[in-house]
């Protein structure tokens, strides 16, 4: 008789191989064209909304990895809030407008530009961003992403660009908004202002020069020292903004030296004159300046310089001297120079003192012509010769180069300037902006906790936010003003008009229409009374539109709600994305647009390196996923600790493929020993289940526990370790070795075997639902697999994560700990025993155990504990009785190993003293004749 015939062994359709790259198509196919995202919110219809709004992704290239990291954590949230029971609807969104989309366009149509009108240049700029959108839509929806995707919110869309605008005109309404002429971030290459958030700080090799402003008359006599020339000291790595300089600031508390040079052996600082600097870093300057001999022959503080003078240092005017708390001794001389028109604690402390806002530069950084010496210059090419002009003037006394962290442009890398511009503002204490926002941060969770400091710091530190922009592709500040006056005409009968404008032909219609199309013939300024009103040019900053989202998509689309649930970024959005929709809805509401912020960190190489074409280590979304399937990025994804820099590299994803192999060949394992069991027939209840598998079910609570606690925590690498950690070693290493024996051998129909694929149905349901956020394609092929009954959806997704079940059974848990305990000692005993060759297979094994406890009580199972430990005998003993064995290190335990001395039963291959008792089965066990019969 053949007695592979009488085992039960496995039957499975499910492939050992995933070939995830081939068939993850397929069921995305299966997922739209059966539209399981409707009818996931169909399911959940009538439950609390949670929903997470979408930071948009800017339209203009191909997914990077940091793309797929943050939209598959999304996902995650998504799906997990679903299985939680809410109605979770995902809305992805796109940015369209602003300069990098510009940019492109203008390569594109080169020369042919000039020719277009603005309206036709738009044209082109949404064409583009209409492509990118498309390809964007099929990458992000490759990574397994589910939403809306036919319905997504587009910031260039007609309804989009209304919203915006009507936002605008709320604080236009409320007097948050104004013009004016302050120094912004300005990019000479793309020739318009900069947001912060489009600030990128890099090393930049500047001059550091130490110059001379020599003291009036007035001002040497007034400070008693007659008839000498005085000069005070001023640092700066910008010589370019000298020409604008206005005035030299002293701290007010500060104690500054005159010091009379004696000796010197710098040509531009002779013998007998003074200079004047803080007193703590004569020392120092004196020897960086070549000052042999020196005297300090006075000192005053910094507020007796108050209002006194001192002269340029190449123009014929005055400096006038001032007092700002900004002044520090970490640099420089301890006295700053100060240009109003190029900086802004410049432009703070000179509107105090009444100073102009000159600004000699124009917009592509070039010296305005009228500027005497200079005129003309593009600004960075002018500064060596500004500086050899303050040395054969004498007024330099030092210059060297410097490597310092400088602004740059985030679109074309180049260095930005400080230049006063009109632009406009919105005032962040006008309306108490700042202290509301302050206050409304307070009222979100931000995840991790620091982020709220971060945010908050930047609040409280930020100037007023320059919402204007010198470009085309954007919503542009519709608005008009008074060219005799320059009144602003803030009229809501007009707004609404420009508004219905926008509803129907979109932004361009303030382009294509002209003054009298919006106001009418015989309109006058209400001002003044003129008839010269002019269109505004600007655009808004992106940041504003982007910052819209929350009325935009959430207040308007009926699946959501306002304020959302969460925003989910990177951690430069707390400059940007988070930033920019704190100010504007509590500028427009007085309330912040959402309850949590999750951040994440930064994708980086395997070495923790910026990812960079030029250090070739720049891995893409779409080739991990052609070669491993997008199931591997979602893990990778689960695996990482989001709220620091996540790596990536080759060796990390192999690590990863192995970690995927592991826990899909587990499912292989329970699904295939299932094949024949009906749940809704065949379940065993709780009461009636084998020791061995009610103790599983309690490790399983344990760790779908401590998973459900992570997911609620967004804590997902805690989901990554305990599933594989449970799936490893639990269950591989543990009970499904253990179970080979009992679903193999005995009966289709025998309590055993029906115990235990109750607890194999149980896990395999639990974890399918379980990973189904997170391994969202092998879960939905699991799912097909699994044994049909009463209550199961078509789709996992569909499902609601299993309720704890608390079965307090502390006894025999603490049995069952003890046994594992004692079955790891075994384990090891038994490969020296296999790597001495005193036996082969542990079910060659008869094992002596030796204990100081008494373990007799404690080592039982409904199975016998050999099978436990699969052996063919076990002995307990006394530990004293064995003078011989394995003596464990971590439990009183001796541990003698030898062939158990019985045949091999041919079926179960148990060495048994009972083959041979049966007449009919002569070659097999008691146990496995009662199987056959």
């Amino acid at each position: 008789m053949d007695y592979k015939d009488t085992l039960n062994l496995p039957k499975t359709g499910f492939p050992m191989k995933a070939s995830l790259a081939n068939k993850e198509p397929q069921r995305l196919k299966a997922w739209y064209d059966k539209e399981l995202y409707q009818r996931i919110l169909e399911k959940r219809q009538g439950a609390e909304k949670y929903v997470l709004h979408d930071g948009p992704p800017y339209a203009n290239g191909h997914l990077h990895m940091g793309h797929a990291l943050n939209k598959i954590l999304k996902d995650f949230v998504v799906r997990i809030k679903s299985a939680q029971g809410y109605f979770s609807p995902y809305v992805p969104g796109w940015d369209c407008h602003g300069l990098p989309i510009e940019h492109q366009v203008d390569k594109k149509l080169g020369s042919k530009k000039k020719n277009m009108s603005v309206s036709d240049v738009r044209k082109e700029c949404r064409k583009y961003a209409d492509r990118f959108i498309d390809i964007q839509r099929n990458e992000f929806k490759r990574l397994g992403v589910l939403g809306d995707w036919d319905n997504p919110y587009v910031t260039m869309d007609f309804e989009y660009e209304a919203v915006t605008l009507g936002e605008l005109y709320k604080f236009f309404n409320n007097g948050g908004v104004y013009k004016g002429l302050k120094p912004v971030h300005w990019c000479t290459s793309c020739v318009t202002a900069l947001a912060e958030a489009e600030i990128e700080y890099a090393q930049h090799t500047s001059d550091s020069i130490f110059v001379k402003f020599e003291v009036d008359a007035k001002t040497a006599e007034e400070f008693g020292i007659e008839g000498e020339k005085i000069s005070v000291i001023i640092w700066t790595t910008t010589p370019w903004t000298l020409p604008a300089n206005l005035a030299v600031a002293f701290h007010p508390e500060l104690e500054y030296s005159f010091v009379r040079i004696k000796s010197s052996e710098n040509g531009n600082l002779k013998a007998g004159e003074i200079i004047v600097v803080a007193k703590k870093l004569v020392e120092d300057l004196m020897q960086e300046f070549g000052v042999n001999d020196y005297e300090e022959i006075k000192t005053a503080f910094g507020i007796d310089f108050e209002n006194k003078y001192a002269h340029h240092p190449f123009y014929d005017r005055k400096s006038l001297m001032i007092l700002g708390e900004h002044v520090t001794t970490e640099q420089g001389s301890g006295i700053v120079h100060t240009a109003p028109g190029h900086g802004q604690e410049d432009y703070e402390v000179g509107r105090e003192y009444g100073l102009e806002v000159l600004n000699p530069v124009d917009d592509y950084g070039i010296f305005k012509g009228s500027l005497p010496v200079f005129g003309g210059k593009n600004i960075f090419k002018a500064n060596p010769e500004i500086v050899e002009h303050m040395r054969e003037n004498g007024s330099l006394i030092k210059s060297s180069k410097v490597e310092h962290s400088y602004p740059h442009c985030w679109r074309c890398k180049k260095p930005v300037v400080f230049r006063a511009t009109p632009q406009w503002f919105i005032s962040m204490e006008n309306n108490d902006l700042r202290k509301n926002a302050l206050s409304e941060i307070k009222k979100v969770k931000w995840i991790p906790s620091w982020g709220e400091q971060r945010i908050t710091s930047m609040i409280e530190n930020r100037p007023d936010w320059c919402i204007s922009r010198q470009r085309t592709w954007g919503v542009p500040i519709a608005v008009f003003t008074c060219q005799d006056c320059d009144e602003t005409i803030v009229d809501e009968d007009i707004q609404e008009k420009v508004l219905e404008a926008f509803k129907k032909e979109g932004a361009d219609a303030w382009f294509d229409y002209s003054v009298e199309d919006f106001l009418g013939s015989d309109f006058v300024c209400p001002n003044c009374g003129s008839k010269k009103i002019r269109k505004e040019t600007d655009i808004l900053d992106v940041w504003f539109d982007s910052g819209t989202s929350h009325a935009a998509v959430c207040e308007k689309r009926d699946e959501l709600t306002w304020p959302a649930n969460m925003y989910l970024e990177g951690s430069d959005q707390h400059r940007g994305w988070f930033h920019s929709s704190l100010l504007e809805s509590v500028g427009s509401r007085g309330k912040i647009a959402y309850k949590e912020v999750l951040t994440h960190g930064f994708v980086v190489d395997g070495e923790g390196r910026k990812m960079s074409k030029s250090v070739g280590n720049v891995i893409t979304p779409d080739e991990i996923v052609n070669k491993y399937g997008a199931e591997i990025l979602r893990l990778w994804v689960s695996a990482e600790d989001y709220s620091e820099d996540v790596r990536i590299s080759a060796d990390i994803i192999k690590r990863l493929v192995e970690s995927y192999r592991k826990i899909r060949n587990t499912s292989r394992y329970l699904l295939g020993n299932l094949s024949d069991f009906q749940p809704d027939e065949d379940m065993v209840s709780y009461d009636h289940l084998l020791d061995l598998d009610r103790y599983i079910l309690i490790k399983w609570e344990k760790a779908k526990n401590r998973i459900l606690t992570a997911f609620d925590k967004y804590q997902f690498h805690t989901f990554y370790h305990t599933f594989i950690n449970f799936c490893i070693n639990t269950l591989s290493s543990f009970y499904l070795d253990i179970l080979k024996d009992r679903l193999y051998t005995y009966k289709a129909d025998s309590h055993y075997r029906k115990s235990a694929q109750t607890v194999v149905f149980t896990l395999m349901k639990e974890m399918c639902i379980i990973m189904s956020p997170i391994l969202s394609f092998t879960a939905d092929e699991i799912w097909e697999y699994l044994p049909e009954y009463e209550s199961k959806s078509e789709f996992v997704f569909e499902e609601i994560f299993p309720k704890i079940q608390e079965h307090n059974e502390v006894q025999l848990e603490e049995k069952w700990d003890k046994i594992t305990a004692v079955r790891k000692e075994v384990n090891k005993a038994l490969e020296l025993a296999r790597a001495e060759k005193l036996i082969g297979h542990p079910l060659d094994a008869r094992v002596t155990l030796g204990s100081k406890e008494n373990l007799k009580d404690v080592l039982t199972a409904d199975e016998g504990i050999n099978r436990i430990f699969i052996i063919s005998e076990l002995i307990i003993k006394d530990y004293e009785e064995i003078s011989d064995g394995f003596e464990s290190e971590n439990m009183p335990l001796k541990i003698f190993i030898e062939q158990a001395p019985y045949e091999k039963c041919e079926r179960c291959w148990v060495r048994s003293d009972s083959i041979g008792e049966d007449e009919e089965h002569p070659g097999i066990c008691s146990r496995c004749v009662s199987q056959v019969k």
